[in-house]
């Protein structure tokens, strides 16, 4: 089984029988990249969240995490920041789809922030982890990049990492690397790495239509 058929099992839980028997003794050996960044997360209860986004979480929904940098190369500090559209009540279907939609918000000449492009495809449902359940790891930014990664499975662990440069040219920001891994917790060394890279790979990739699970020989080379 390659890696895509792993993460893609576990994401959409085809696999769950068989990947049950987790052994989590073995999370001692996880590559410190897998730990949660607390310093990126967000709830509506931190202080250290930015007033200035707030304005941007909207009723039943929650700033999951945000990265601050000069994102467009303008001088100007931005931000990258991930929403989480909370269910109306307990008993409402789990949302796999546009449950946690990525936004990029640029400084203004008038200090406010504007919100210039948003993806809904690219982060994962949070029950899309396996037994991990929230499968999201890390957002992190430094000028003109960004990049998001995901972490999941059982006795098959997965990780994704996908990095957006921004294009003077085009003016926004597109996918210039993916990196997949994979391994078993029975052996935690034998860690299998795949990394996709345009033009080799795909073409332009505009964030806003990155789809994760369809990147392959997309964009125009």
């Amino acid at each position: 089984m390659n890696i895509q058929t792993w993460a893609t099992a576990v994401r959409r839980g085809e696999s769950a029988s068989r990947l049950l028997a987790a052994n989590l003794a073995m999370l001692k050996h996880v590559i410190p990249i897998l730990l949660l960044p607390t310093l990126c997360l967000a709830n509506d209860e931190n202080p250290d969240v930015p007033t200035e986004l707030r304005i941007f979480v909207a009723a039943n929904t929650s700033l999951l995490a945000y990265a601050g940098a000069d994102l467009n190369g303008d001088g100007l500090s931005d931000y990258v920041f991930i929403l989480e559209r909370q269910k109306m009540h307990d008993a409402a279907p789990e949302t796999e789809t546009g449950q946690r939609p990525l936004k990029i918000a640029l400084r203004q000449p008038d200090n406010s922030l504007k919100v210039v492009k948003t993806n809904h495809k690219i982060m994962f449902c949070s029950t899309c982890g396996g037994v991990f359940g929230v499968p999201f790891a890390e957002l992190s930014a430094t000028a003109k990049s960004f990049r998001v990664s995901h972490y999941g499975g059982s006795n098959w662990r997965w990780t994704n990492n996908f990095q957006f440069n921004y294009s003077r040219r085009d003016d926004t920001w597109q996918l210039v690397r993916v990196e997949e891994s994979a391994f078993h917790t029975s052996d935690p060394e034998t860690l299998e790495t795949l990394i996709y890279k345009p033009p080799k790979d795909f073409g332009k990739i505009d964030i806003a239509d990155f789809d994760p699970e369809n990147f392959k020989g997309v964009g125009k080379k």
